[in-house]
C-alpha cells in the first residue's frame, strides 16, 4: 500500500518512538481511566473502565510490547476482575496488540471491524513499516487475533454496577468505527474525534477508500446530540462534547471549502493549493497538517464521482 500522490512522508509519522507511557494514567470519571497519548504520533488514548465484577480495556497501543505495558497496568487497577478488551477501530496503533489479551481477557467488537482487519491488516503493517525503525520495532511479532465475541450494530456490556454500550457507527473514519459509551456520560470516540489534530482521512486509493467524509459528518452530529460529559478522543487531550463539535465544524469546513475551490480549480493539485493555506490559518496550532491534503482529496473525488 502507498499513501498516494503528493505525500512527501508517511502521514502521522515522526521521529518519536510510539511508546505507551502507562505512568501518566489519569482518572477522568469515577473508575474510568485514560492512559494519555502525550501527543506522540501513533500513540492513542487508551481507556480502562472498572465495574464491580469486570473491567473493560479500550484499545491496546501498537504492538505486543505496548499492549503488555497496558496489561500490567490493567491488572494493577482491576485486580482479579474479569477482563474485556474492545478496539475502537482496526488501525495498528489502536489494536495491533490484541494478542497480549487473547488468553487473559474476552475480546469483543463488531463483525464489520473483524472483516476490515482481515481485509486490510497485512497491508497496514506494510504501510506503517514505512514510518521508520521505531515503528517497525513496535510492529515486530504482531499476530492478528479475532474477537471471542462479536456483534452486528450494538452490544450492552454489564461490568457490574455500570453499563457500557458498544455501537458500530461506521463507515466514517474507517469502515467499522466503534464508539464506547460508559454510563451515558463518558464516550470513547477513537479517531472519529481528535483534539487539536487535523482529522485523519486514511484515503489511499485504490488500496483503501473506505473513509466517508460525508457520513462522518452525520455520525458526529449524532454524537453531539448525546451531550456526553466526558469525551475521550483518539488522540489529544480528554475534554467534553465541545471536542465533537469542533471536529464536526472542521470536517464541515473542509468539505464545503473543497467544493467551493473546485469551482475555480479543475485539478486536485490546484484545489489542495487553495485549501491547505486556509486550513493552516484557520486552525492555528493543530498537529498533523499532512492530513489536510488527504481530506481534500477525498472530498474532491467524492464530488467528481457524484457529478459522473
Amino acid at each position: 500500500m502507498t499513501t498516494g500522490e503528493g505525500s512527501d512522508r508517511p502521514p502521522g509519522s515522526s521521529g518519536v518512538p510510539p511508546i505507551v507511557d502507562t505512568s501518566q494514567v489519569v482518572e477522568v470519571a469515577r473508575d474510568v481511566y485514560v492512559i494519555p497519548d502525550g501527543r506522540v504520533n501513533l500513540v492513542p488514548n487508551i481507556g480502562i473502565v472498572l465495574g464491580e465484577d469486570s473491567a473493560l480495556v479500550v484499545d491496546t497501543g501498537m504492538g505486543p510490547r505496548n499492549a503488555q505495558r497496558v496489561m500490567e497496568l490493567v491488572r494493577k487497577l482491576a485486580g482479579n476482575r474479569r477482563l474485556f478488551l474492545t478496539i475502537t477501530h482496526f488501525h495498528p496503533e489502536h489494536g495491533f496488540g490484541a494478542q497480549q489479551f487473547v488468553d487473559g481477557a474476552v475480546i469483543l467488537y463488531n463483525a464489520a471491524q473483524l472483516e476490515e482487519l482481515t481485509r486490510k491488516g497485512d497491508s497496514y503493517i506494510e504501510l506503517f513499516r514505512q514510518f521508520g525503525p521505531a515503528v517497525e520495532t513496535e510492529l515486530e511479532g504482531v499476530e492478528f487475533v479475532g474477537p471471542h465475541l462479536r456483534y452486528e450494530t450494538k452490544a450492552v456490556l454489564d461490568l457490574g454496577g455500570r453499563e457500557v454500550i458498544l455501537e458500530q457507527v461506521g463507515p466514517a473514519h474507517t469502515a467499522a468505527d466503534q464508539i464506547i459509551l460508559v454510563d451515558n456520560e463518558v464516550i470513547f470516540c477513537g479517531d472519529l474525534v481528535e483534539e487539536r489534530f487535523f482529522s485523519i482521512f486514511p484515503y489511499f486509493p485504490p488500496d483503501d477508500v473506505d473513509v466517508d467524509g460525508e457520513r462522518w459528518r452525520g455520525v458526529l452530529e449524532n454524537l453531539v446530540n448525546r451531550q456526553p460529559r466526558v469525551v475521550v478522543p483518539g488522540h489529544g487531550a480528554v475534554g467534553n462534547s465541545e471536542l465533537i463539535g469542533t471536529t464536526l465544524e472542521y470536517i464541515d469546513w473542509l468539505g464545503s471549502t473543497t467544493y467551493a475551490a473546485m469551482g475555480g480549480e479543475s485539478s486536485i493539485e490546484g484545489v489542495i493549493a487553495a485549501v491547505r493555506p486556509e486550513a493552516l490559518e484557520r486552525y492555528v496550532g493543530w498537529d498533523s497538517p499532512e492530513w489536510i491534503d488527504f481530506g481534500v482529496r477525498w472530498f474532491f473525488d467524492h464530488a467528481t464521482a457524484s457529478k459522473g
